[in-house]
């Protein structure tokens, strides 16, 4: 009976008043990751895209030239740009301030009217909106018509009205964005990474040629260089703030030219498409010496990871021109086997930029175009231009044919050790490796696979582990560099075929897209977790770990399996009490802390290696679920990691170097 009356009370209480309507912004707050993707350090940087995008759709309209980012002293940022400014006049059918209406109305903006912009990036229209919602201060400043106009938001509200502050020429227009991200949303920080903006900025400039974008960083101070006129940086001995100016004048030839810095070419210029028939299409390839496929398609300078139409168009036309320029002129004629699409795209480096007036996105995200138009469109604008330069480069148009049916040749025998890596064993199933010491639980969700260095320290993990969900696979020494292997080499290497097994996938197959997908219905662990020893041997292992996962099991990363463990790198010591540090400050507090102000009597031990741990220290520190570190592995920027990992991981040394001497500072040497 009394089940029967708190249903009747719950009934009785859900009138008309108990739905609740989330006016203005408060959406946004509420759910920010509904608009943003998250309100870590991912979505924390997005704000700042949202508000350059408004920029780059001005200048992609014809009316800004110049945008200046800055990060200034509290972490605020300003974004400035010189093109129209935002209309301050009162909007008629809000009887408000159309600034103040972009600013705090989501789905409010000029790009839904097809006469301010013909393409823009922020489809939906909730950028700026969103941006001012999870702000606690926003201040828009805007120079127009001869008057320079402010106005002050906290939290999505407006705190003051649209003011005149001064007066300007005419001729001075443009918009100031000042924000600084709310910390009771954004809980995990709100410092900005200067390296993660000027990746993004870099991109724009490129896909956005004749823009010039204009990074600095006013929180600290920096090392100056010049370069000496025998190409040698060298320092000044000032220290100045960090910034970088970011133009192309030849869009995304430089941007190919950038990707590829690391490669061997195989044809000395970037091939470019260019038509505007369908819709506008620019696109820059390049062939080079090495195996992989690197291609990245963007609509209206968004970057599609996922492809899409404009993607499958290119790949069609690039096969279909190269495989008849090569049947026209005799050049397969020795070759007996089969051209798989595959083959055309080895060693190819290409950047794919259309924009679309009306584009079809799966979502907010935006990783996949939908467009059929894009299809045919591109395909058609691909196949032109490759025809005529084939035509016109017959020399080249030899050399990559060349390069297609090595391509063939390799697969073949790829093709061959990717049976061996996926053999059944005798008794009908995947035979495990012998090393692996699997857990008992069989939900992949619930089940871990530690990927550890050497065998005494998997010997110490199998002993501290929780053996029900934790699996441990030791792998001997440093695995194969995946970079500098083509891939029949790669599938031959025992330590890439035990990962595979042991994770119970199979190798990426091309989808009737042409794109590369994993079939991850069978994955058996879905925390993939790279165990190494806190020295320089054991980083470098990682790096050559992540670099397979990178290569051959992108759909890990991308679905967040793969992790890094953190063991400590010390033991402070005093007695009977124990501290583990993972950095030089926890161990200096740690010192302190225990010896009282003074360091008599207490022992430091630095962690070198796994196994210098016992098993217990082990499962507390670096296993316990309860207590661990993890750090997950995610890529912000495809493009960007793609030419770390070739520059890093790759045979050309130059920009390694250039990379090292850059970088030195940050580097924590243990020597």
């Amino acid at each position: 009976m009394a089940d029967i009356e708190e249903l009747k009370q719950a009934e009785e209480q859900y009138s008309a008043n108990s739905i609740q309507v989330l006016e203005g912004l408060e959406a946004v707050r509420k759910r920010p990751s509904m608009y943003i993707g998250d309100i870590g350090e991912r979505g924390l940087h997005h704000l700042v895209y949202e508000v350059v995008d408004n920029c780059i759709d001005e200048a992609m309209a014809g009316f800004c030239t110049d945008v200046e980012v800055t990060i200034l002293e509290d972490n605020s940022v300003r974004v400035k740009d010189n093109g129209r400014g935002i209309p301050t006049g009162m909007h008629e059918k809000e009887h408000r301030s159309a600034l103040e209406v972009v600013l705090t109305v989501l789905h409010a903006g000029g790009k839904f009217d097809k006469n301010s912009y013909k393409v823009s990036g922020g489809l939906h229209g909730v950028g700026v909106s969103c941006v001012n919602a999870l702000s606690d201060l926003l201040i828009a400043e805007v120079h127009r018509e001869g008057k320079i106009f402010v106005q002050k938001y906290s939290k999505g509200k407006p705190i003051t009205a649209v003011e005149v502050v001064g007066t300007t020429s005419e001729a001075d227009t443009g918009t100031t964005i000042t924000f600084h991200p709310d910390a009771t949303i954004f809980t995990q920080t709100i410092v900005y990474k200067y390296d993660t903006l000027a990746n993004r900025l870099r991109e724009l400039a490129y896909l956005n040629k004749g823009i010039r974008i204009t990074l600095t960083d006013l929180r600290d101070k920096v090392d100056e260089f010049e370069t000496a006129e025998d190409g040698e940086r060298k320092a000044t001995g000032n220290q100045v703030h960090r910034s970088d100016v970011f133009y192309s004048e030849h869009g995304l030839r430089e941007f190919i030219d950038y990707l590829d810095a690391g490669e061997p070419k195989l044809i000395p210029d970037p091939i470019t498409v260019n038509s505007d028939k369908v819709i506008p299409i620019d696109i820059a390839l390049q062939y080079n010496q090495g195996f992989r496929e690197r291609i990245y398609s963007y609509v209206n300078n968004i970057n599609t990871i996922e492809g899409g139409t404009h993607l499958q168009g290119f790949k069609m036309g690039l096969s279909r021109s190269l495989k008849n320029y090569a049947e026209k002129n005799n050049l397969l004629a020795k070759f007996k086997g089969d051209l798989s699409p595959e083959d055309f795209r080895e060693g190819l480096t290409a950047v794919i930029s259309v924009k679309v007036a009306e584009p079809q996105f799966e979502g907010q995200t935006k990783t996949k175009l939908g467009n059929p138009e894009a299809t045919s469109a591109v395909s058609q604008a691909t196949a032109a231009a490759m025809e005529q330069y084939l035509e016109e480069h017959p020399k080249e148009g030899k050399t990559i044919v060349e390069k297609i049916v090595l391509a063939a040749t390799a697969r073949a025998a790829a093709r061959r050790a990717r049976e061996m890596v996926q053999r059944k064993s005798p008794m009908g199933g995947v035979g495990m490796p012998g090393k692996l010491a699997d857990c008992s639980d069989r939900d992949p969700e619930k089940c871990e696979l530690f990927l550890v260095e050497g065998d005494s320290a998997g010997g110490t993990a199998k002993q501290g582990r929780d053996r029900r969900i934790q699996a441990i696979l030791p792998l001997r020494g440093k695995i194969l560099n995946v970079e500098k292997a083509a891939q029949d080499r790669a599938f031959e290497s025992q330590e890439v075929r035990n990962i595979y097994t042991a994770l119970g996938v199979t190798v990426a197959q091309e989808d009737e897209n042409g794109e590369k997908r994993m079939d991850l219905s069978k994955l058996r662990y879905h925390k993939v977790i790279i165990m190494t020893d806190a020295d320089v041997d054991g980083s470098h292992i990682a790096c050559l770990i992540l670099t397979f996962f990178f290569r051959y099991m992108f759909d890990l990363i991308k679905n967040g399996y793969v992790y890094l463990a953190t063991p400590p790198l010390y033991l402070v010591k005093k007695g009977k009490e124990e501290v583990y540090c993972w950095t030089d400050a926890q161990r200096d507090e740690a010192t302190a802390r225990l010896g009282r102000g003074t360091d008599k009597g207490v022992t430091v031990q630095r962690y070198k290696g796994l196994g210098e741990m016992s098993d217990t220290q082990l499962w507390e520190t670096t296993m316990d679920p309860s207590r661990r570190v993890l750090r997950q592995i995610t890529i912000e920027n495809a493009a960007e990691a793609e030419r770390t990992f070739s520059m890093l991981m790759g045979d050309d040394v130059p920009p390694r170097r250039a990379f090292i001497e850059e970088n030195a500072h940050y580097a924590n040497i243990d020597a």
